[in-house]
């Protein structure tokens, strides 16, 4: 019989994505000391034949508002209006604290790349889990830029295969959102047995 553990099961049967929209502004982010165990534990993710296909940034103050500027810059030399740029930069502004996730596949000819990109975003999922779990509000964003590939080479340095699989803002959570409605079983999930 397998050995249960309620407390893991409790947390992931409740665990939601806190809005960075709903932190507290300006409030404490986790500093090196407290984010370095999140990091460990979020490391601990599938990576097939030990390729480690991602890289992590860690991005905090000044830094956060450098990519706020990309984005509008980005936004602008795109032809986009004001909205777009609004939206590419509100995000980094008002965050203190992400995480950025590249995914970095790496020559193998045992592991698919599609593995390697699914072992990155297992990794967002990770550190999500891994900072709400450790009491900080954490939520996995890209938004357009993060898929501008001009934009991601700018921010992150992100060169050939590249991707940005994630950032993941952590902050201080303030007011509640309303959680969202869940997906129901007998609509998304079929049963095969023969």
């Amino acid at each position: 019989m397998p050995v249960a553990n309620p407390e893991a099961f409790a947390f992931l049967s409740s665990r939601r994505s806190h809005p960075a929209k709903f932190f507290v502004a300006g409030g404490p982010v986790p500093d090196r000391a407290a984010l370095e165990p999140i990091l460990q534990a979020a490391l601990r993710v599938p990576d097939h034949g030990k390729l480690e296909p991602w890289r992590v940034l860690v991005v905090r103050g000044a830094a956060m508002r450098r990519l706020g500027d990309l984005a509008a810059a980005r936004a602008a030399a795109l032809g986009g209006d004001a909205e777009m740029a609004g939206k590419g930069r509100a995000i980094y502004d008002t965050s203190g604290l992400a995480v950025v996730v590249i995914s970095s596949p790496k020559e193998s000819g045992k592991v698919p790349e599609v593995e390697q990109r699914a072992s990155a975003s297992a990794l967002c999922m990770n550190l999500v889990n891994a900072a709400e779990a450790s009491g900080w509000g954490a939520c996995w964003l890209t938004g357009w830029p993060a898929h501008d590939a001009a934009w991601a080479s700018q921010a992150f340095g992100c060169t050939g295969a590249e991707l940005v699989a994630g950032i993941v803002h952590i902050g201080t959570v303030g007011s509640e959102a309303a959680d969202r409605p869940r997906p129901d079983l007998a609509r998304v999930v079929e049963w095969v047995e023969a």
